[in-house]
C-alpha cells in the first residue's frame, strides 16, 4: 500500500497540500504576519504590499492573517462534522447490512425519510430550530448527512457479508465482533476513505455557506465563509476582497475530492501497479 501511495502522484500531491494547509492553521500564530482581529481604519482596503501581502479589509485587518487563522474553524469544523457523520453512518450502515431483518428495515426506513428532504433546507431548519451557533451547525450537518453514509456503507457491507472468508469464520464459530473487525470493516476501508474525503469537501462548502449567510461562525472570528460575507458588501468597489477566501475554499475542496479518488486507488487491494 505504501508503494502504491508513493507512486500515485495525485495522492501524494493532494495529501501534501492538505497537510500544508492544516499545519498552517495549527501554527497560525507563528506564521500570520499580523493580528487577525486588529483593526486599523486608516489602512482599510490597503493594496497588496510587503506588509500586507493580500491587502486589508474594510476595517483595516490583514486579509492574509485572517485567511491563515480561518483555516482553524473552516477545516477544523469540517473534520469534526466528517467524524460525526462517518461514525454514526458507519454504525447504522454496518448494522443494517450485516444483521439484516428488522434492524435493516427500521434503519433503512429512517434513512429514506431523512434523504427524502433537500439536505440544505433541512440544515437551515435544524439551525433555525436549535439556534445560531457553531455546535448547532455541526449537529445539523451530522443529522442530515449520516443517512447518506449509512446507505452507501450498507451497500458495501452487503457485497462482503456472504463471501467465502466470512462464511468460513461463521462455520468455525468465530464471534460476530471478530467477523466485523477482522473481515467486514477492513474490506470497506477504501470506501470509507473515499466517502470521508468527499464528505470533508462537502462540509467545507456547507459550513462556509452557513457562515456566509450569517448562520455559522460569527464575527469577528476569521472564517473563510464569514470573510466572503464581509466582502460581499464591498464587492463592487473592491472585488478583490472575495478573491482570497473564495480561491482558498475552491482549492481545499478540490484537494479533498481528488484525494478521495486517489486514496480509493491506493487502498483498493485489487489495484495493480502499472
Amino acid at each position: 500500500m505504501w508503494k502504491r501511495f508513493i507512486h500515485h502522484k495525485t495522492a501524494v500531491v493532494t495529501v501534501l497540500i492538505v497537510l500544508f494547509i492544516g499545519l498552517a492553521g495549527i501554527f497560525a500564530p507563528f506564521i500570520a504576519p499580523h493580528d487577525p482581529y486588529k483593526t486599523d481604519i486608516l489602512h482599510k482596503f490597503a493594496k497588496y504590499s510587503m506588509e500586507y501581502p493580500l491587502g486589508t479589509d474594510r476595517l483595516g485587518r490583514c486579509v492574509l492573517s485572517r485567511l491563515i487563522y480561518g483555516i482553524r474553524p473552516t477545516l477544523g469544523l469540517s473534520l469534526l462534522t466528517m467524524l460525526g457523520t462517518i461514525t454514526l453512518g458507519a454504525i447504522m450502515g454496518i448494522a443494517a447490512g450485516y444483521f439484516r431483518g428488522l434492524i435493516e428495515e427500521v434503519i433503512m426506513r429512517i434513512v429514506d425519510v431523512v434523504l427524502s428532504f433537500p439536505s440544505q433546507i433541512m440544515v437551515f431548519a435544524v439551525v433555525a430550530l436549535l439556534g445560531v451557533s457553531v455546535q448547532n451547525v455541526i449537529i445539523a450537518n451530522v443529522f442530515i448527512k449520516w443517512a447518506w453514509y449509512a446507505r452507501m456503507i450498507r451497500t458495501g457491507v452487503l457485497q462482503y457479508r456472504d463471501k467465502n472468508f466470512v462464511q468460513f469464520s461463521r462455520c468455525v464459530g468465530m464471534p460476530e465482533t471478530f467477523i466485523l473487525l477482522k473481515h467486514l470493516i477492513p474490506s470497506i476501508t477504501s470506501d470509507l476513505a473515499v466517502l470521508a474525503s468527499l464528505d470533508v469537501g462537502w462540509a467545507i462548502i456547507n459550513i462556509s455557506t452557513l457562515s456566509f449567510l450569517g448562520l455559522g461562525v460569527q464575527a469577528p472570528t476569521p472564517e473563510w465563509g464569514a470573510m466572503l460575507n464581509d466582502a460581499k458588501d464591498v464587492m463592487t468597489r473592491n472585488p478583490g476582497q472575495m478573491l482570497a477566501p473564495g480561491l482558498a475554499i475552491v482549492v481545499l475542496v478540490c484537494c479533498f475530492n481528488l484525494m478521495g479518488d486517489a486514496l480509493r486507488d491506493v487502498l483498493d487491494p485489487k489495484e495493480v501497479e502499472e
